[in-house]
């Protein structure tokens, strides 16, 4: 079974794109209807379809922080900051982990990129 992603609003188009080239089932905020929804309700949001979160937005790592210390579950957070990692590398990392990965390992963790 592959792992689904929903992708923040912070995502660049170009991952998105090259992921679903590359057959990858994602999902994005924006075409969910939750372009303006807080990273509380993006997390829930994705906890409810079954994605792993997917954004570049350093806060997003500090709600997935909070729910760690508080035993609050979530599917999942990975991160890439924008500076750090490129987008080709945003798509190579992300497709090993929606193709080889199980959706239950990712839940409550923070995955860092480049992998």
């Amino acid at each position: 079974m592959s792992t689904t992603l929903y992708m923040d609003v912070h995502v660049r188009r170009a991952v998105t794109v090259g992921l679903r080239l590359r057959g990858v089932d994602v999902l994005t905020a924006q075409e969910d209807g939750f372009a303006r929804a807080s990273d509380s309700e993006l997390l829930d949001r994705a906890m409810e379809l079954g994605r792993i979160v997917f954004t570049q937005d350093d806060d997003f790592l500090r709600e997935a922080s909070e729910r760690q210390t508080r035993d609050q579950e979530f599917s999942g957070v990975v991160y890439g900051h924008q500076l750090r990692v490129t987008i080709g590398q945003c798509i190579a990392d992300l497709e090993l982990i929606a193709k080889l990965g199980e959706p239950g390992e990712f839940a409550n963790r923070v995955e860092y990129l480049p992998l």
